[in-house]
C-alpha cells in the first residue's frame, strides 16, 4: 500500500460520498487514503463520521473565522495535509479562486444528473434535480462525476452512469436509486483517477 494518494473531503451535511470513498478503502478497493474533511457547518453530520473513522476534521465558516478569507483558509488546511485530490461530499459553497488555481484538475464533485444538461448549474442539486427530471417525462438519468472549474457542473467529466426511468417513477424513487448508482459511481471514478 505504499504511495497512496491522499484524498480531503468537503462537505456540507452527511457526507455520505465520504463514507462510500473510506468503505472502499478499507475493502482494499481503492489505494488511498482519506487524510482531512473539512465543513462549513458545526452540526454537519460528517463530523461524526471522521470521528468515527478517526480522520481530522475542521469547520470553516464565516462564525468561525468572520475576518479570514475562507477560501484562503481552506487551501491552506488542504496544502498541509498534502492532498492529492479533493472531494466534494455534498458541499454547498461555490468553490473559489485559491482552491482552483492551487488544485487544478484535482477537485471532484458529484452531481445527481446527467451533465452537461439543463438538470445542472446553480440551483440544480439533491432533491430538485430529480424533481426537474420527473417532471420533464425524462427517460433516463444518472450521475456525473467530474472535475471542478470556474463555472458550477461545467468541469471535464471523469465518467457518467446511467439509468432508466421506470414509468411510475417518482422524484423520491429516483433519489433513492440515483444515491446508490451515486456510491458505485464515485468509487469507479475514484479507480481511474488513481489508476
Amino acid at each position: 500500500m505504499e504511495n497512496r494518494k491522499k484524498i480531503a473531503i468537503l462537505a456540507s451535511y452527511n457526507g455520505s460520498g465520504f463514507e462510500t470513498i473510506q468503505n472502499a478503502i478499507l475493502e482494499g478497493v481503492l489505494n488511498a487514503e482519506v487524510c482531512v474533511i473539512i465543513t462549513n457547518n458545526s452540526n454537519a453530520g460528517v463530523l461524526q463520521k471522521a470521528e468515527k473513522f478517526g480522520v481530522d476534521s475542521f469547520v470553516v465558516n464565516s462564525k468561525l473565522f468572520p475576518d479570514e478569507n475562507l477560501d484562503l483558509k481552506i487551501t491552506n488546511i488542504l496544502k498541509e495535509y498534502k492532498c492529492d485530490y479533493i472531494f466534494l461530499s455534498g458541499f454547498m459553497k461555490k468553490i473559489e479562486k485559491n482552491l482552483l488555481e492551487n488544485f487544478p484538475k484535482k477537485i471532484i464533485n458529484t452531481h445527481p444528473a446527467i451533465l452537461p444538461s439543463i438538470y445542472g448549474g446553480a440551483g440544480m442539486y439533491g432533491s430538485f434535480v430529480h424533481q426537474a427530471v420527473v417532471k420533464n417525462g425524462e427517460k433516463k438519468s444518472g450521475v456525473t462525476i467530474h472535475y471542478i472549474d470556474e463555472n458550477y457542473d461545467e468541469g471535464e467529466t471523469i465518467l457518467i452512469k446511467e439509468l432508466e426511468l421506470s414509468s411510475d417513477e417518482t422524484a423520491e424513487t429516483l433519489e433513492t436509486r440515483i444515491k446508490n448508482l451515486e456510491k458505485i459511481a464515485i468509487v469507479e471514478a475514484f479507480k481511474k483517477v488513481l489508476a
